[in-house]
């Protein structure tokens, strides 16, 4: 019996760097910047000028305005939200939706003539069976300021009561819910919340829950809203953050991470499934996923990076290359990198012992690898990284562009150390891109996440031919 495909059909993006795919990626390889010092942010004075708690040199990916309060805002349409969605959803769900309407319009699931609410304020799909289109989507941290705000509320001498909507609000599955809701998605129902891992194990999730017959096709993804004082506080406080507010993966200099927020949302659909609604838009095909865990600290990944091995040998043990063929095969690895000393080392590492142990080198056959880390360019985005990443990583694919790791100037020396030490033992070469993006024909390319926890996640994609 023949082993059911998986292909990505549609994509949809909010990131620090612009307010969907389109305008990410096009920034991503064009060496733009979507960090934000913190002096900047609007609400500075009142609310994150507090050098007892964080340093005011921070800087954060912040999604200004919300994309999407601006009058001339073309990013989704103006009756997307109802004015009780607006009340009774969180920033993240919001955040969600707003991906999810870009990657259905994208996968040519809301037509023009079907895209007008009901008057409830649900979208009609263009899609036959609604029973089997399900829902995946996670969230990191869920909405950490409506907690703030009612801890607050409750605590006030004025007596006030909190919001009747507290636990809807700061629940994780509610961006899934409200999607499933909003679109009219009948089928699976699911929400994952893994750290930063979550948006590779809800892209994940969905892949086995087509891969199992219990669904054709699924909206996928996470998204995070945490820049919030507190979550500056509490990252800082465990010396995760970059106290210059500069995001380096590699680099000699790096000092820890840059928080961001965003969302990232895929569709991922059986291949037949898709054909036969006439898709004439496939981004790659999923081939394998890996999961792990390191078992070792509750912060701190496992030194010799054999959690994320184990992840990224999960991921590719279905990849058939063909050995005896002529053609190098070439890779992109988008590491999920954060620029902290012990992280991106340790899955240097990893990446460097998966091909290089792998039997007959069957993964790469004389190719090149190209490793680069998108946090350079709109910072950390948390449970919402893997999944912005994985799009990223499907654009690099579809365009023969592996971007490069903005900020890294000088790459570590113990990280080239392990790089050129398998580089002339092996007969692959692993490169990690700076300065400008790489243009090379990818055949195959793997996104990483790693969580708080030890969780790890890894997807592998293929270019769909």
């Amino acid at each position: 019996m023949s082993q059911r495909r998986v292909v990505v059909t549609g994509l949809g993006a909010l990131t620090p760097l612009g307010k969907n795919v389109s305008e990410s990626w096009t920034n991503l390889v064009n060496s733009r910047s979507g960090l934000t010092p913190i002096t900047k942010l609007p609400d500075f004075n009142e609310n994150y000028d507090i050098p007892h708690q964080f340093p005011s040199s921070l800087s954060v990916g912040y999604i200004p305005s919300f994309y999407g309060h601006e009058s001339n805002n073309d990013a989704y349409p103006e009756n997307l939200f109802t004015s009780q969605d607006m009340r009774r959803m969180n920033k993240f769900s919001k955040y969600a939706i707003i991906s999810t309407y870009e990657a259905l319009k994208d996968a040519k699931l809301i037509s023009q003539y079907r895209e007008q609410q009901e008057s409830n304020g649900k979208f009609k799909l263009n899609i036959a069976n609604i029973d089997n289109f399900g829902c995946s989507i996670g969230s990191g941290i869920a909405s950490i300021s409506d907690t703030v705000d009612a801890v607050n509320t409750f605590n006030s001498k004025k007596k006030k009561k909190i919001s009747p909507l507290l636990i809807p609000l700061i629940l994780n599955n509610m961006a899934a819910s409200h999607i499933a809701i909003k679109f009219g998605l009948r089928g699976p129902l699911t929400s994952t919340s893994t750290a930063c891992a979550t948006g590779g194990n809800s892209i994940g999730d969905a892949y086995h829950l087509i891969k199992l017959k219990k669904s054709d096709i699924m909206v996928c993804g996470a998204a995070e809203a945490s820049i919030h004082p507190i979550a500056l506080s509490g990252f800082y406080r465990a010396k995760s953050l970059s106290s210059t507010g500069i995001s380096r993966p590699f680099d000699s200099s790096r000092d820890g991470f840059v928080l961001g927020e965003g969302a990232g949302i895929l569709i991922l659909e059986e291949l037949e499934h898709a054909l036969k609604r006439g898709c004439t838009k496939i981004y790659g095909e999923i081939v394998g996923y890996g999961m792990s865990s390191d078992a070792y600290h509750i912060t701190a990944p496992d030194p010799t990076g054999n959690g994320a091995l184990r992840a990224m040998q999960m991921a590719t043990t279905n990849v058939n290359t063909n050995i005896d063929s002529k053609k190098p095969i070439n890779w992109h690895v988008n590491c999920h990198s954060t620029s902290t000393k012990l992280g991106d080392f340790s899955e240097i590492q990893a990446i460097t012992q998966l091909f290089r142990n792998t039997t007959q080198n069957k993964l790469i056959n004389s190719g090149r690898i190209g490793c680069s880390s998108n946090k350079g360019s709109m910072g950390h985005l948390l449970g919402a990284a893997g999944a912005v990443e994985a799009i990223f990583t499907l654009k690099s694919l579809e365009q023969g562009i592996v971007p490069h790791t903005l900020n890294l100037n000088e790459v570590d020396p113990n990280i080239m150390e392990v790089c050129d030490n398998t580089n002339n033992n092996a007969n692959f070469k692993i490169e990690l891109i700076k300065k400008k993006p790489m243009q090379i024909d990818l055949d195959y390319a793997i996104s990483n996440s790693f969580g708080f926890g030890g969780v790890n996640a890894s997807l592998c994609f293929k270019k769909y031919t």
